[in-house]
C-alpha cells in the first residue's frame, strides 16, 4: 500500500494542482461563501452539460425489491398450461447454477402462472388479470422481456443492478447522473429515495444502494422517510432559530474553504455544498411534502392508499412533486417480492399494492405535459423461475430467483408507446430473441438523459470507472421512439 503522501500524488488531478499551486480564481470564490443562497460548483465535474440532446429531464424508476415474477405478470406463454406440474426439461434448465433455496430439490415442476392474462390496448398486450390499471396504460409504455443478469441472489442482484457491479463500494445511477449532469435544482437534492414495504417477504436495502461511491459524497441519494421529519436532523433543535443556524453555517463554510484552499480535498467542497442544501431544504421538504393542496381526482388516481404516507401510492404521488420542483432522479424501492413461497396470495397482495399507482403516476404526468420529459422505469434485480419452489401439492409453494431473463417496463421520455420487445422460450426461462443485460438498461436510462455511457467517468484506483463497467453495453435503440 502507497504511504499516504505517494497516494495523495497519484489521487491529485491536474485540476487539483492548478487550484492549489495559484490559489486559483475558484478557490478564492469558494472562500467567500455566505448567506442562504450560496451555491458551489464543482469545478471537478466531468459534463455539467449532456453529450448530446436529451429526451429526458428527470427519472423515476420504480424498483421492485425482491424480484417480482415475470412469469405471473408480462411474460405471457399459453403452453405453460399445458405442461403445468411437469418436470422442467433438462435441455431447458441446461445445468443453470442454483440458489441454495432450490439446490437440493430432487424434482423441479412447472407451475403456470396463477391468475389469467387478457390483451390490453389497441396492440393486444398480455397483461395479467390482477394488474389491470397497468394494463390500462399498454400502449404508454414498452415491456421489455429480455433483461438478464448473472447475479442470483438478492444481494448482489440489486448491487450489480444499481452501481453496475455486484460487489458494494460503487456509485448508484442516481449518484451517476449528479455527478455528470449536475443539480439544476438549489433547493432540494439531484438525487431522492423513498422505501414502502408491501406484504410480502422483504429483504434488506442498504444506503450503498443509493451511495456516492467514490463520487463527491454530495452525489449521493437522499432518503426520504414517513413522518414527522422526512430527513433526519433536518429540523432544528430546541432552542435553535433559523437565523443563528444560517450564522453557524457561514463560520463552517469559511473554516472549510480556508481548509480546501490549503489542501484541495474535493470532500471539502462536498461538505460544503451540503451544509448549504440542507439550510435550504429546512424550507423547501415541507411544502414537498405536504399534499394537502392535491384535488380529491389526484388521490383517486392513485389509490386510496395515496393519502398514507410511507405507502408505494403516497411514494408515487410525492414523486411527481418531486418532478415539478426539478428533481432529476427520484427512485421508489417498494419490498416484498421475495415470493419463495405462499406465491398465490403474496403475489395478489404485492400487485394490489402497486397496480393502481403506478398506473396513476404515468397518468398523472401525461396529464400533466410532464411524461415527455420524465422517463418512467419499472422492474426489479431479477425474475422468478417457471419451477415451484417447494410441492405443487400445498397451497404455499412459490418461485426462486431466475436471472436469465425478466422483464422490465419503461414510458415516456422518447420511449416507444404499446411496444413489446425480446423473446424468451414457451418456459419464460431463456432468451431467444434480442437479450438486454442490466448494463444495456442502465445505457438506455443514461441515454435517454443525454449521457453517452462510455464517455461519463470517473478516475478511481488507476481506472477510468463508468457505471456500465467494462464489458461491453449498447443503447437499447429498438425501444426508443
Amino acid at each position: 500500500m502507497n504511504n499516504p503522501i505517494e497516494q495523495y500524488k497519484i489521487n491529485l488531478t491536474r485540476r487539483h494542482l492548478l487550484r492549489n499551486a495559484s490559489k486559483s480564481i475558484g478557490a478564492a470564490a469558494l472562500a467567500t461563501l455566505s448567506g442562504a443562497g450560496a451555491k458551489v460548483v464543482d469545478a471537478d465535474d466531468p459534463l455539467l452539460r449532456t453529450h448530446y440532446q436529451p429526451k429526458a429531464k428527470h427519472v423515476i424508476y420504480l424498483f421492485f425489491s425482491g424480484g417480482p415474477s415475470h412469469i405471473d405478470m408480462f411474460d405471457y406463454k399459453p403452453k405453460m398450461r399445458e405442461f403445468h406440474g411437469e418436470e422442467l426439461p433438462d435441455s431447458i434448465r441446461n445445468g443453470q447454477r442454483l440458489t441454495g433455496m432450490t439446490s437440493g430439490q430432487k424434482s423441479f415442476p412447472c407451475v403456470a402462472p396463477m391468475f389469467s392474462f387478457r390483451q390490453c390496448g389497441e396492440h393486444g398486450t398480455y397483461v395479467n388479470e390482477v394488474l389491470p390499471h397497468i394494463g390500462s396504460i399498454a400502449d404508454e409504455i414498452s415491456i421489455v422481456k429480455s433483461i438478464h443478469t448473472e447475479a442470483i441472489n438478492h444481494d448482489p442482484a440489486i448491487t450489480y443492478i444499481n452501481t453496475g457491479v455486484q460487489q458494494p463500494g460503487k456509485p448508484s445511477l442516481g449518484a451517476w447522473l449528479s455527478y455528470g449532469l449536475g443539480n439544476p435544482n438549489e433547493n432540494l437534492p439531484a438525487y431522492v429515495v423513498m422505501i414502502s414495504k408491501g406484504r410480502g417477504q422483504s429483504q434488506a436495502l442498504y444506503s450503498r444502494l443509493w451511495g456516492a461511491g467514490f463520487l463527491p459524497s454530495r452525489h449521493q441519494g437522499v432518503n426520504f422517510r414517513s413522518g414527522k421529519d422526512p430527513v433526519l436532523f433536518l429540523s432544528n433543535p430546541d432552542g435553535v432559530t433559523a437565523s443563528s443556524r444560517r450564522d453557524l453555517l457561514d463560520v463552517l463554510n469559511r473554516l472549510n474553504a480556508e481548509e480546501f484552499d490549503e489542501f484541495g480535498d474535493p470532500e471539502t467542497e462536498a461538505r460544503i455544498a451540503q451544509y448549504e442544501m440542507a439550510f435550504r431544504m429546512q424550507a423547501s421538504v415541507p411544502g414537498l411534502m405536504d399534499v394537502a393542496d392535491e384535488t380529491e381526482e389526484t388521490f383517486d388516481l392513485y389509490g386510496k392508499n395515496s393519502r398514507t404516507p410511507g405507502t408505494f401510492a403516497a411514494n408515487c404521488l410525492l414523486a411527481r412533486r418531486m418532478v415539478e420542483r426539478g428533481v432529476r432522479t427520484i427512485q421508489l424501492f417498494h419490498r416484498g417480492w421475495d415470493q419463495h413461497g405462499n406465491l398465490p396470495k403474496l403475489f395478489k397482495f404485492q400487485c394490489e399494492d402497486i397496480d393502481q399507482p403506478a398506473a396513476g403516476l404515468v397518468k398523472d404526468l401525461k396529464r400533466r405535459g410532464l411524461l415527455d420529459e420524465t422517463l418512467v422505469v419499472c422492474g426489479g434485480e431479477f425474475g422468478r423461475t417457471i419451477y415451484s419452489q417447494g410441492s405443487l401439492t400445498k397451497d404455499n409453494h412459490g418461485r426462486d430467483h431466475h436471472g436469465r431473463c425478466f422483464t422490465t417496463w419503461l414510458a415516456g421520455a422518447g420511449i416507444r408507446k404499446g411496444f413489446e420487445f425480446g423473446k424468451t422460450d414457451d418456459y419464460s426461462y431463456n432468451i431467444l430473441e434480442n437479450p438486454v443485460h442490466i448494463r444495456d438498461l442502465n445505457a438506455t436510462i443514461l441515454n435517454q438523459l443525454g449521457v453517452d455511457h462510455n464517455r461519463l467517468t470517473f478516475r478511481h484506483q488507476g481506472l477510468d470507472q463508468r457505471l456500465t463497467g467494462v464489458e461491453p453495453a449498447h443503447v437499447v435503440h429498438e425501444i426508443l421512439s
